[in-house]
């Protein structure tokens, strides 16, 4: 393959971790085997995500012409594409991704984190290097470094990572506190369910985290550097390491950087996947070898964090904003956003949304806005019912509320917070209280156990709420669950624990009448808890075709052929499978 110039075809493939479960490895070796022995002017370039993981395997091919999408691409269809695109000068239509659902997409969206993501390829530092990569950290050695933190405190950053602390204001703490050495600590312990923002970064940008790494121990007189990243993220930490043996040889890490008086090096830490390991007291117990738990504050790490000394500790997305703002100044970062939220946020829409994925969005964009023209509605066609944000720690919004805007002050007075940026998209078809026992499940599950609220607490509101699914629920347990809450909330250490009570006290505010009727009326609205469902065949639809009958695993279900069928509930485990492989839909919950 001869190197591209300017009337070269670029091909690139989606190789982050989404496109790579859809078979983007794949894809991506047959462009090359199909490619290799013509005389053709390609560039075959492995990129991170773009962000339509819904569409992944995807494949942009441009030229001087302009640029094509297509989507869902399989190794069967690359030499197709080749053939009719690249040789013939025809895309395919019928395989790319309509531009009115690309502008759909994308037009509302403002990449600031995101903005290498999906272009370059993140295993090569002349590509970040030609983005203009690295160009703010010569920018900040050239100011002092009360300069590059008054910087960052007039844009208005806040800390991505949940809490949404000033990151100015934690810098300048940093840079005050007294001892040395100092250090600066990426948390990269994405543990939330559903949220992948972090990850997608490091795998398809990673030079970007390093240069705000670099930019903050500039400013606040840091020698030293961690990645802490959790080892469920192999692909990022393998593009992480790659990406710190570059930056060592080009001088942008170790000793008298650039040819000045600053040194600074970086190194990971892979973490177990404790979930208490992304509260940052934690953090810093894990990477000084000890258990992962929380202490008591103050001290805040700004001023004693990892060894006693002063530490600064910021998220993934956090670092990735810094460069982009040194770059081009405070005053163009707070032109987005709102009052008091400034910026983009990077988040992670999952559940049932039609175009489940990676965006970026100015602070402020409403809820109604990311859910229906970004995302496209819900997968199921099904009218959109809530939104869980801020993961395990989060809450429920319902959709009466989706007009709401999307910033910290608005968010956290819905009772659930923005959060690392998880978002969880629920239709019709999802049950508050299950949802409520999910996450109560997962935060009980991951308590480091600490805290005797924290640790039997939540014990007590998981069994409460299996009561209430199970149809053994009393109207006294709602005033349990409440109580409960409120005493979790003030007895423990962390965030964590302080927050695990959310979603439970959102589905109560909301959907209250959801639990009396799982109390009362012993159902399940949603038809969603095993124990409150009772399956029956609408004889009226049924061809008695014996196919339910083959399949239930307890012979609940009899009649003869070609006769409508009957389920006995006595025997009937509520398994749902006959629900499931009956084709006319005869087989209904009720």
């Amino acid at each position: 393959m001869k190197r591209v110039d300017d009337k070269s075809w670029v091909i690139k493939v989606g190789l982050a971790s989404c496109g790579i479960a859809a078979g983007g490895s794949r894809v991506f070796g047959v462009f090359k085997s199909k490619l290799e022995g013509k005389d053709l002017d390609v560039e075959l370039k492995p990129v991170g995500c773009i962000g339509m993981c819904y569409r992944e395997v995807l494949v942009e091919v441009s030229s001087l012409k302009g640029r094509v999408f297509y989507g869902q691409v399989t190794p069967e269809r690359v030499e197709r594409i080749i053939d009719q695109h690249i040789i013939g000068g025809q895309p395919v239509a019928e395989w790319t991704v309509p531009q009115e659902e690309i502008d759909s997409f994308m037009s509302r969206q403002k990449r600031i984190v995101l903005r290498n993501c999906g272009i370059i390829n993140p295993e090569s530092i002349e590509d970040y290097l030609d983005s203009g990569g690295y160009m703010a950290l010569h920018k900040a050695l050239t100011k002092t470094p009360l300069d590059v933190i008054d910087e960052i405190t007039r844009s208005g950053l806040r800390g991505r990572g949940g809490a949404g602390f000033a990151t100015g204001v934690k810098w300048l703490m940093t840079r005050k506190a007294a001892g040395s050495p100092k250090y600066v600590i990426c948390n990269a312990d994405e543990g939330d369910p559903g949220a992948f923002m972090d990850r997608s970064v490091l795998e398809s940008d990673p030079h970007s985290v390093l240069e705000g790494m670099l930019i903050a121990g500039h400013a606040i007189g840091a020698t030293e550097g961690i990645l802490y990243v959790r080892a469920e993220y192999p692909l990022a930490i393998q593009r992480l390491e790659k990406a710190l043996e570059q930056a060592r040889e080009k001088g942008f890490i170790g000793n008298e950087i650039l040819g000045c008086d600053f040194d600074f090096n970086i190194s990971i830490r892979q973490g177990a996947g404790a979930f208490v390991c992304g509260e940052e007291t934690a953090l810093i117990m894990s990477i000084e070898g000890k258990r992962g738990m929380p202490r008591l504050r103050p001290p805040f790490p700004s001023v004693s964090g990892l060894w006693g000394r002063p530490t600064n500790i910021n998220n993934v997305e956090t670092f990735a904003n810094v460069p982009w703002i040194i770059a081009n100044g405070a005053g163009a970062y707070a032109a987005y956003g709102t009052d008091k939220s400034k910026g983009t946020k990077v988040f992670a829409l999952a559940g049932s949304i039609a175009r489940g994925g990676l965006i970026e969005v100015p602070m402020g964009i409403s809820i109604r806005e990311i859910v229906n023209e970004i995302g496209g509605g819900t997968a199921s066609g099904t009218a959109f019912k809530a939104v869980q944000l801020g993961g395990p720690s989060g809450g429920v919004i319902p959709a009466s509320m989706s007009d709401i805007p999307v910033d910290y002050e608005s968010i956290n007075k819905t009772g659930a917070i923005v959060g690392s940026g998880g978002m969880i998209v629920m239709d019709e078809k999802a049950c508050m209280v299950d949802v409520a026992k999910f996450f109560l499940n997962f935060t009980q599950d991951e308590s480091c156990g600490k805290c005797t609220f924290c640790r039997l607490g939540t014990r007590r509101m998981l069994e409460i709420l299996e009561k209430i699914t199970g149809g053994e629920g009393s109207e006294a347990d709602i005033a349990t669950l409440e109580e409960l809450a409120a005493e979790i909330r003030k007895s423990s250490l962390c965030g964590l624990g302080q927050n695990a009570p959310n979603p439970i006290l959102t589905t109560l505010k909301y959907f209250r009448d959801e639990y009396m009727e799982h109390i009362t009326a012993r159902k399940c609205p949603a038809k969603k808890c095993q124990a409150l469902i009772t399956y029956i065949i609408e004889a009226e639809k049924c061809p008695g075709c014996g196919l339910c009958i083959r399949y239930c695993p307890v012979n609940a279900i009899s009649g003869n052929k070609k006769e409508p069928h009957t389920i006995d509930p006595d025997i009937c485990i509520r398994c749902g499978l006959c629900n499931s492989i009956c084709r006319k839909g005869a087989v209904i919950a009720v």
